[in-house]
């Protein structure tokens, strides 16, 4: 009989567990003993067996509850294959660049300035005042704070030669990033199915932005000093493309910098092809040698889509950037920006124009400049010593990577995998090809943490080299 009450109370404890939440006291055991008519012994005798079963816990001198953490048992996904389809586009795993690690490792694969290049006390003292602000309770217009969108239109508009048109405020979208407003320029500007033309190699975030866009990316080659005029008309012609994506400036991931000429060359095709240049200035603050040269700024006619970031040299807590278009462009990429964000908080949005409207951030953007040269160069001094191997063929003029060619027959996974287990993380040049990679590559940080570091690195690379190609 004992038997069978305990049968009763464990399956009448186990509908009550199944509606609690986790965490949840049971009743006390004297609650129990009265509530199911039964003797002490047989309320644990039931209890036993639920903790058994792992759905409860005890607590000495506290009471039984509901485990938080229930008994692991496979779960089963397989519903969501019919539910999702194949997807539209090929997934593509998260790039190297993104990745966390440990603080005890050498560092070259990250995106990212370490903290110690980043304004950190502007920063901290523009998140206080803004909010302090409307802007932390106020939803902000939709194409961004006003001030702000004077201060990207003036920066472009500095660099503006006479006899060209100035962009306008109205002309500039606020972005919760140009992650984002790649997202929404692709969307909007090109469209399912239609050719895209991208640098090769380019950054793996257009890249990426473009799959999930669905738009069909057509590789044009580029080396340091740009892509070839007549290889960028041909391909216009042969696909039939209205949108070419690069970066001008100190690109990601090879550094290379067009000339001016080179500039005029790749605009004057666009021009001719009736097309659009998205021109990607990721990189604007990280001049070492060389300012940055704003295509933008040579064109009033609607052509180029600049895209402009404050994420990587603000900090990538304040999520910011801009994209000036103009013209019916303009109003296609707001419509998209809105579906995907409706708008970016104002509260980054008014920090963000309080550091770069500070006096101390000129005076940061002069030392960053040295402190990027600085690491730039210990470590290609580096790499000579002890990696001779990676070969760079083009020193970067700013910007915050190096592009090394390896030897042909290099196993870039069994490379990696070596680096990682001697304490070296660096990124495969794969990702950062549109299509088959043209040789092996890997892009190396030099503004990463601990450049002390940096040839104690380059001898673990050179000897994980010198042991894959042998």
């Amino acid at each position: 009989m004992n038997n069978d009450s305990s049968s009763r109370i464990v399956a009448r404890l186990k509908e009550w567990i199944a509606g609690a939440a986790p965490g949840a006291r049971l009743p006390s055991t004297r609650s129990l003993v009265a509530e199911y008519q039964a003797s002490p012994v047989t309320v644990q005798k039931a209890l036993q067996v639920l903790a058994t079963q792992g759905l409860i816990e005890s607590r000495p001198g506290v009471g039984t509850f509901v485990r938080a953490v229930r008994t692991a048992r496979p779960s089963d996904y397989g519903w969501q294959t019919a539910a999702l389809r194949a997807p539209q586009a090929p997934l593509r795993p998260a790039s190297a660049a993104m990745r966390s690690t440990a603080n005890d490792v050498i560092a070259f694969h990250s995106g990212y300035p370490a903290r110690e290049l980043l304004p950190e006390r502007l920063v901290r003292a523009a998140l206080t005042r803004a909010s302090r602000g409307d802007a932390a309770l106020f939803r902000p217009p939709a194409a961004g704070l006003p001030e702000l969108q004077s201060w990207f239109a003036h920066e472009l508009g500095t660099a503006t030669p006479v006899g060209v048109m100035p962009p306008t405020p109205s002309d500039v979208i606020v972005l919760p990033g140009s992650q984002s407003g790649l997202s929404s320029i692709f969307r909007a500007l090109v469209g399912v199915g239609q050719p895209l033309l991208i640098e090769s190699p380019s950054y793996w975030g257009a890249i990426l932005a473009a799959s999930q866009a669905g738009v069909r990316v057509v590789p044009v080659p580029s080396g340091p000093d740009g892509p070839d005029p007549v290889e960028l008309a041909r391909a216009f012609e042969e696909t039939g493309a209205r949108m070419f994506y690069a970066q001008p400036n100190f690109a990601n991931p090879t550094g290379a910098q067009w000339s001016a000429q080179r500039g005029q060359e790749v605009l004057d095709v666009v021009r001719r092809h009736g097309a659009f240049l998205v021109e990607d200035d990721w990189a604007h603050d990280f001049g070492i040698t060389a300012n940055p040269i704003c295509l933008a700024a040579q064109d009033d006619s609607g052509h180029v889509v600049y895209l402009r970031s404050l994420t990587k040299s603000v900090s990538p807590a304040i999520r910011v950037a801009g994209v000036i278009a103009r013209g019916p462009a303009r109003e296609r990429i707001l419509a998209a920006q809105a579906a995907e964000s409706m708008y970016v908080s104002g509260l980054l949005q008014a920090a963000a124009l309080d550091v770069v409207t500070q006096p101390g951030w000129q005076t940061h953007l002069r030392g960053l400049r040295h402190q990027l040269q600085a690491r730039r160069d210990l470590l290609v001094t580096s790499l000579r010593e002890h990696a001779p191997q990676a070969h760079i063929s083009n020193l970067p003029k700013g910007g915050l990577n190096l592009w090394a060619r390896l030897p042909d027959g290099t196993d870039l996974e069994r490379l990696t995998r070596d680096c990682e287990s001697a304490g070296v993380i660096i990124a495969a040049g794969t990702e950062w090809f549109p299509a088959e990679a043209a040789g092996p590559f890997i892009r190396l940080n030099y503004a990463g943490p601990n450049p002390g570091a940096f040839p104690e690195g380059a001898r673990i690379l050179g000897e994980a080299i010198a042991r894959n190609i042998t």
